[in-house]
């Protein structure tokens, strides 16, 4: 990494800097105690999970809502709405013991947490992201029905994005490159007004 990570939280998290240390703490304490992540992830925490998380919020306009579906971890869904306030941050994880560790990680952060699987949420948002829940295909099955008309399901994804999306229609593959942070690739299902 080019830049250090203070200049990088800095830039892309100008007004929430000390609650993105604080859950990059969390992350690498109860995280790894809880089995959130793994054990030898603590030491890239900041360029494998948290940085690689704000590609995305280049596609999202102000003061949209998002749903962040089988957020575990709270990846990518706090740290949207930690570079991005303006957003309204929903995460939904049907596991307990999950929803546990994400209402530790949210209090006083305003971010609403949801315990359920995404086929059960009656809610929508304008927004719906994931990060590694499931391929493409069933990724639209199980969340399409939460985004809004006009919306759109933003799916996080490594080098597999294209082919993931052969055979989905209207999927476009954003690659989007910050400074001092790797290529993301993000593929993007609008819903039609």
């Amino acid at each position: 990494m080019e830049q250090s990570v203070e200049g990088l939280v800095g830039r892309y998290f100008p007004e929430r800097q000390e609650e993105i240390r604080a859950f990059a703490q969390f992350l690498t304490t109860a995280g790894i105690e809880r089995g959130l992540i793994g054990p030898r992830e603590g030491e890239r925490i900041w360029e494998r999970h948290i940085f690689n998380c704000l590609p995305v919020t280049q596609l999202l306009p102000q003061n949209a809502s998002l749903f962040d579906i089988g957020s575990g971890a709270g990846l990518p869904g706090i740290v949207i709405a930690l570079a991005r306030p303006d957003l309204k941050v929903t995460l939904i994880e049907p596991l307990e013991r999950r929803v546990e560790f994400l209402k530790e990680a949210t209090e006083g952060l305003g971010i609403e947490v949801i315990r359920g699987r995404a086929q059960d949420v009656k809610k929508s948002a304008e927004y719906v992201t994931a990060r590694a829940v499931a391929p493409l295909e069933k990724l639209k099955k199980i969340s399409w029905h939460m985004v809004k008309t006009g919306g759109a399901l933003l799916a996080m994804k490594g080098e597999s994005a294209a082919a993931e999306m052969v055979g989905v229609k209207n999927a476009v593959l954003h690659e989007i490159e910050l400074e001092g942070i790797g290529l993301g690739r993000i593929v993007e299902l609008r819903k039609p007004s």
